[in-house]
């Protein structure tokens, strides 16, 4: 009688321990799960380089028009990547707007794509608070950042008439610069000479 009453002790405490065991082993698949799609979503992030075609997109401005890369097809676009909340988007800003005031009138435009998630309610007053007046454009979801396959913010891609891009610069910069004001200027000029 005292074997069966062991056997059956040894049972009942059998029971939690395979449970706990196989609640670890669950655990931890649903862990590595979790991490296989996250790596897998960010390997397939897009890779953009110079002389590449930009990556179409279309997103709501301030005003709620929606704005689409093809509509400055035959013009020179400084597209920009930023946020509200990052210090050296704010800081690189103001040399943007100088940029745009010097060039504006010309087949030049500055497309400014905030990835902050409250869209219009922190980019609009941003925007005045800092006078500027080029585009903002508003992609609350961060599906540009993926497009173009940026690592951090700013990343500024110039692109070209034809729609190609001319060149990459990560992090912020100083845009109006006499020597930044005759690279685009003479980026202006190629169709002119072609």
């Amino acid at each position: 009688m005292e074997e069966t009453e062991d056997r059956t002790a040894e049972k009942r405490t059998r029971k939690p321990v395979s449970f706990i065991v196989l609640l670890i082993i669950a655990v931890t698949v649903t862990v590595f799960l979790v991490w296989y799609v996250s790596f897998i979503n960010q390997s397939h992030k897009t890779i953009v380089l110079v002389g590449d075609r930009a990556p179409a997109f279309t997103f709501p401005g301030l005003d709620g028009k929606m704005v689409s890369l093809s509509d400055y097809k035959g013009k020179i676009v400084f597209l920009n990547i930023w946020a509200t909340w990052c210090p050296p988007c704010r800081k690189e800003m103001p040399s943007m707007e100088k940029l745009y005031r010097q060039l504006k009138g010309e087949d030049f435009e500055i497309l400014a794509i905030s990835v902050d998630t409250l869209g219009a309610k922190v980019v609009g007053p941003f925007m005045k608070e800092y006078g500027l007046s080029f585009p903002a454009l508003l992609d609350v979801r961060g599906t540009t950042q993926n497009l173009y396959g940026t690592t951090g913010l700013p990343e500024s891609f110039i692109i070209g008439r034809e729609g190609i891009i001319e060149k990459i610069v990560i992090g912020p910069a100083e845009w109006s610069t006499p020597e930044m004001v005759r690279y685009f200027r003479d980026l202006l000029r190629k169709r002119q000479a072609g």
